[in-house]
């Protein structure tokens, strides 16, 4: 996955991930919203089969949409992570 940054303020990120697919996006979008300062977390994909996923990340301003991002993408790999070792305990 290669991540593009278009837009990288305070208050609001926009970025390309390419190599993403839904199923990545909408838990991504999912752990973003489960921060207290995001005002927006949404993703589109112009193009079914060959679009790449474009994010927009804003916060309240309290903490800066990099950070935000950053700690849902800590707290996504310690989930899936939590997940794998449940799964493998369960073979």
């Amino acid at each position: 996955m290669e991540l593009k940054v278009i837009e990288n303020t305070k208050k609001r990120m926009i970025f390309e991930l390419k190599g993403a697919d839904h199923s990545f996006c909408n838990a991504l979008k999912k752990e973003l919203w489960a921060d207290s300062t995001i005002r927006a977390a949404a993703y589109k994909i112009a193009h079914p089969l060959i679009g790449v996923p474009k994010f927009i990340v804003e916060t309240n301003g309290q903490k800066d949409a990099q950070s935000v991002l950053k700690a849902a993408a800590a707290r996504l790999k310690k989930t899936n992570k939590e997940f794998l070792t449940l799964f493998n305990k369960a073979k």
